[in-house]
């Protein structure tokens, strides 16, 4: 699978990024569960899809913040504050 660049997320809806992200979680519990049982011919491809799901959710996550209101996010900073 092809690494997802950060001008390639930019351009995609929020519908179609958790719908790859979905697929891309189901494909890295699948390839868990065979290294475990029989192993990869490259354990590296592992690697590869664990950042694409991080790249994924770090970009729901940037579009869940920018949609907050000022007053969510003041919020936000005081819980924020409270677990340091």
């Amino acid at each position: 699978m092809a690494s997802k660049k950060f001008l390639e997320l930019q351009t995609m809806s929020v519908e179609s990024i958790g719908t790859e992200l979905s697929q891309s979680m189901t494909d890295l519990n699948r390839m868990k569960f065979d290294h475990g049982a029989k192993g990869l011919e490259n354990p590296l491809e592992l690697k590869s899809l664990r950042r694409d799901v991080a790249r994924l959710q770090t970009e729901l996550r940037d579009r869940e913040l920018k949609a907050m209101s000022a007053e969510d996010l003041a919020k936000r900073s005081k819980i924020r504050f409270r677990r340091k």
